[in-house]
């Protein structure tokens, strides 16, 4: 009898750390309360993931004038503006700021620059995005409409991506994206952490084309602020 007490208690211990486990490795996305978008003209598109799941544009909050937007999430997000359109050679470029650092997921999550959006709020949308991590590293992606990884799955660590002073702490980082030529590069804080042939970017299965309209992108459960975010020409 205690030996089958014995093995039911471990059985339940081992039941309880691997709940655990799923816990932290799924963390769950918040609903925001008083969510939807409450910036004039911009419109959002959470990952068809989260769509599939019931999660809408609504679970999330974007606020702002367009000279500062303010970002929360929910379900990742992708915000744009049609207006913003940007074709040929160009650069779009913000600056991000999170407040305080992982205030809200358990883990970094990472937020940044949108450009190439063709077909956008439609289930043919294509566009490509960089985004960096308050921990020191920045992942490329793209949605053509399936998501591409272009960077890997994780991403990859970069010196020139700033790292919180500690969790709750403010990070800043500035993030831009260029078109020129036949290369795509992203840049943040001044230095190009990464470079792609067009041909690595565009094609069947990725983006239609380099020319879109461009906006911006955050993680699932992530609290962040963007200001100065315009398109140049060379």
């Amino acid at each position: 009898m205690r030996f089958m007490h014995g093995i039911a208690f471990v059985v339940a211990a081992v039941m309880l750390t691997a709940g655990v486990g799923v816990a932290q490795g799924q963390e769950v996305e918040r609903t925001v309360e008083g969510g939807g978008i409450f910036a004039p003209g911009w419109k959002g598109t959470v990952d068809p993931s989260a769509a599939q799941r019931g999660q809408s544009v609504s679970d999330a909050k974007l606020e702002g004038d367009g000279k500062k937007l303010s970002v929360t999430t929910g379900p990742a997000i992708t915000y744009w503006h049609p207006g913003n359109a940007a074709s040929g050679d160009y650069t779009v470029k913000a600056t991000f700021t999170e407040p305080k650092y992982m205030s809200l997921n358990d883990h970094p999550h990472p937020y940044g620059i949108v450009i190439a959006g063709n077909d956008m709020g439609t289930d043919k949308a294509s566009y490509l995005y960089c985004a960096a991590y308050g921990s020191g590293t920045f992942i490329v992606r793209g949605f053509g409409p399936e998501p591409f990884q272009v960077n890997g799955r994780r991403g990859e660590a970069n010196a020139a991506v700033h790292k919180a002073a500690g969790r709750g702490e403010p990070v800043t980082q500035e993030i831009a994206m260029s078109v020129k030529g036949n290369k795509v590069t992203c840049s943040i804080n001044g230095t190009e952490v990464a470079s792609y042939d067009k041909s690595e970017v565009v094609g069947p299965g990725k983006l239609t084309s380099t020319d879109g309209v461009y906006g911006i992108r955050f993680a699932h459960n992530t609290d962040g602020v963007v200001t100065g975010l315009t398109v140049t020409k060379p």
